[in-house]
């Protein structure tokens, strides 16, 4: 059991690292930042720290520690992972409307030409 938390408090200060590196250099925005920091964090310090963890599996109903901290992190990642599928979804509406409107635009102005053309 200890392999296994100290492999996953490595794993969460990996994804701290990659995280605090990523904002950086920016290739994520802070906003979405957080959740990924929040996740990392919650399993670094359910690693670290057997009596939380020890409650949780408690609370959770399982005897067994290790599955309890695999249990709330595949649920948290799982959060996670819809909060960005929502952002996305919302991103390609605002593209779609953003080309829509384009479209229009270029309409518009190819109407104006044409008409500056018939006037010429």
């Amino acid at each position: 059991m200890q392999g296994l938390l100290n492999f996953l408090a490595g794993l969460s200060l990996v994804v701290v690292l990659m995280v605090l590196f990523s904002v950086r250099r920016s290739h994520i925005r802070v906003e979405y930042s957080v959740s990924w920091f929040g996740a990392a964090l919650t399993l670094l310090v359910l690693s670290r720290t057997h009596a939380v963890l020890d409650w949780v599996a408690a609370g959770l109903g399982l005897g067994s520690a290790p599955v309890a901290l695999m249990l709330v992190v595949g649920c948290l990642f799982l959060l996670v992972l819809f909060r960005f599928s929502v952002i996305i979804s919302a991103l390609k509406d605002s593209n779609i409307a953003l080309a829509q409107r384009v479209a229009i635009l270029e309409y518009h102005l190819d109407s104006i030409h044409e008409e500056n053309k018939n006037r010429a």
